[in-house]
């Protein structure tokens, strides 16, 4: 007899608490946040931020991500959302699914940006100590997909075959109820957390800092993204030249990564002192601090300058 990795019950995918809906796909990507957000928070404070200062980035970050998340899946799938007769407010819809990672990475980018300058942060110091989380972050929201009953793959006879109804609107109408198909979310979560393995014992052993931990990240997502979305069937969005427009991204992640990679391993070959930026007005102050004992360091003014 064939084993397989059955779907949940429809009915896991949602719960009333009190007068509200609670769908398990949402509780996953809070959990994927909350976790992101220890971990990140952990890794900041070691290398010289405030406690609370993932925190703050968060406020920044987590709306924007979510923001556009939807918005790129929504117009990467115009045509599920947009046709006669349709209801516009399902484009609204996030607790149905249709949350790009990608997007996120996008609009959460834009928001730690916002929230990094305005600390006077690097921006690049924040993203190394995010990757890791990020991966942990990813890995807990496909579980959501499993209780959505969606990102499957090709027709596969493997032993951890995944199930899918074939009620499943998205299960594809030319084959057979049955058939078993690559479960591409846990392959995901398998991928994701390897990569955490990896850029830890990467950190151990080199100096990832200077955005080259994030580079690690971006190039072993790419990687893996692109060929779990090149096996892909359900339903997902064709770009240029016939090719899904996560592939595309995919690809853009391994080229920002490599970009990252080599560019920052040529411009610093030393090691980070400081997650801070120094701004020439601080320079200047620096040079005026007395060098006597008792006197204020130019680092802790760089440090307190971003307010």
């Amino acid at each position: 007899m064939v084993t397989s990795i059955p779907s949940p019950d429809p009915a896991w995918s949602q719960f009333q608490l009190g007068p509200l809906t609670v769908h398990t796909y949402a509780l996953c990507i809070l959990a994927g946040i909350a976790a992101a957000i220890v971990i990140t928070g952990r890794r900041m404070t070691a290398r010289g931020a405030p406690s609370g200062f993932v925190l703050d980035v968060a406020m920044w970050a987590v709306p924007l991500g979510i923001i556009a998340a939807r918005f790129y899946h929504v117009f990467t799938h115009v045509n599920d959302y947009f046709y006669p007769g349709a209801n516009l407010w399902n484009v609204f819809a996030i607790w149905d699914g249709g949350n790009a990672l990608y997007g996120s990475m996008l609009g959460g980018a834009v928001g730690i940006a916002i929230a990094c300058r305005r600390a006077g942060v690097r921006f690049l110091s924040f993203a190394d100590a995010l990757a890791p989380g990020m991966l942990i972050a990813q890995s807990l929201g496909r579980l959501g997909n499993w209780f959505n009953h969606e990102l499957f793959g090709l027709p596969t006879t493997l032993p951890w075959g995944l199930q899918i109804e074939s009620t499943n609107p998205k299960f594809p109408a030319d084959l057979p109820a049955g058939t078993l198909f690559h479960p591409l979310f846990a392959y995901e979560i398998v991928w994701n957390l390897v990569g955490v393995v990896i850029i830890v014992l990467l950190e151990r052993r080199f100096d990832l800092r200077w955005g080259r931990t994030i580079a690690v990240y971006l190039i072993w997502y790419g990687l893996g993204r692109s060929w779990l979305e090149a096996i892909r069937i359900d339903p997902t969005s064709d770009g240029l030249l016939g090719i899904p427009a996560n592939i595309w991204a995919s690809f853009g992640a391994i080229a920002v990564g490599a970009s990252i990679f080599i560019i920052q391993t040529r411009r610093h070959p030393e090691r980070e002192s400081s997650i801070y930026r120094i701004t020439p007005s601080t320079e200047e102050s620096s040079e005026d601090v007395d060098d006597t004992p008792g006197a204020t360091s130019p680092t802790l003014i760089t440090r307190h300058s971003g307010g």
